[in-house]
């Protein structure tokens, strides 16, 4: 069986083909593939009345908030091609203005308004193209397949709505490298040692124990127990040597994992990482993550400990080579260590994707 053979509209036999971005750096079969998931572009509280820039896929994107609801729609005013985005807020909630000729564009990126003839009939096609968009996890996603309005197919993250869980959205992190790479990375279980010794784990406890990855609907999960503690510095909490710690992963097709790490007493830690793919070549990682534990202590803490970790991945990631991702098995040499990395490829293939993602 297909690891995508659950139905969903995103993966249609032969879905309708979507407008290819001017500047694209990924193949054209690949993009209309991955053009039809959900991916996070902002967080929820840096979307306001005004407009804020994000790419997604080369597509450059405009999101603003207008009514109480999110709007995503491409960067470009139809008048005459001046981004959106440059804009600036006029603190009206009315929604946003063109800075060339000051054109309005509200609710739905219906246009309301042209300055130049406040009298006259604004045609359909002065709307902006938008996008289905949804807030979900401090998160706001969109897909470019997506009208608005359409259920969207997003990851959970595990325990979110649990009572005593805190919510917790690190400010996101662009990475110069692939979407691919950085969450084969946030996957990867032997590189803690080398990687991380600075953060979180032990630069002598370098065996990778066995574990198995077990397939799902959209990608896999797999359970992997080691002596390699979480303790974030400065934590209250103490944990014995010889403790064993749980690491769930769950793997949600293309670029969003999920991680559940087990303390001692009930106490958990649950993150999402979700890297979006801005381009080929760049990715703007996004986090939400959520604990029962610590929930007194300041956010600052976590922002700065969950850098220092992501910045021990980035020096990594951003000089793999290729640069892309290579799912023919053949074009790199694996170890056991590496079932989680070997899984996440095979799903990919399983959802249509090429060899490399990039051009």
């Amino acid at each position: 069986m297909s690891l995508l053979s659950h139905p969903s509209p995103e993966l249609d036999a032969a879905p309708e083909l979507l407008p290819l971005p001017r500047k694209l750096t990924f193949t054209p079969d690949d993009w209309q593939i991955l053009a039809r998931f959900w991916f996070p572009v902002a967080t929820s509280t840096e979307v306001t009345e005004g407009p804020l820039g994000a790419t997604l896929l080369d597509v450059p994107l405009v999101v603003y908030r207008v009514g109480g609801d999110v709007v995503v729609a491409d960067d470009l005013c139809p008048h005459r091609g001046t981004k959106l985005s440059m804009g600036e807020d006029q603190g009206d909630g009315e929604g946003i203005r063109c800075p060339y000729h000051g054109l309005r564009f509200g609710v739905a990126g219906k246009c309301t308004s042209i300055p130049a003839h406040p009298g006259g009939t604004i045609p359909e096609r002065m709307h902006l193209r938008t996008y289905g968009a949804v807030e979900r996890y401090g998160l706001v996603w969109t897909c470019l397949a997506a009208a608005p309005g359409d259920e969207p197919s997003i990851p959970p993250v595990p325990h979110w709505d649990d009572p005593g869980f805190q919510q917790i959205n690190c400010p996101w992190i662009d990475i110069e490298a692939f979407a691919g790479r950085q969450l084969e990375g946030f996957l990867d279980v032997g590189h803690f040692a080398f990687v991380h010794h600075e953060t979180f784990a032990d630069p002598e406890n370098q065996v990778v124990p066995e574990y198995t990855p077990v397939q799902t609907a959209d990608g896999f999960e797999a359970e992997y127990w080691s002596t390699v503690s979480n303790l974030p510095p400065g934590t209250a909490l103490e944990v014995s040597d010889d403790f064993l710690w749980l690491r769930h992963y769950r793997l949600h097709v293309p670029f969003t994992g999920t991680l559940v790490v087990y303390f001692p007493d009930g106490i958990r830690l649950s993150l999402m990482n979700a890297a979006s793919p801005v381009s080929a070549t760049r990715t703007r990682l996004f986090d939400a993550r959520c604990r029962n534990f610590d929930t007194d202590q300041p956010l600052s803490e976590v922002y700065a400990f969950n850098l220092q970790v992501f910045n021990e991945d980035r020096r990594v990631v951003e000089h793999q080579k290729p640069e892309n991702l290579p799912l023919d098995p053949k074009l790199e040499v694996h170890i056991p260590a590496d079932r989680s990395s070997i899984a996440y490829r095979r799903a990919l293939r399983a959802a249509g994707l090429s060899q490399f993602f990039s051009a």
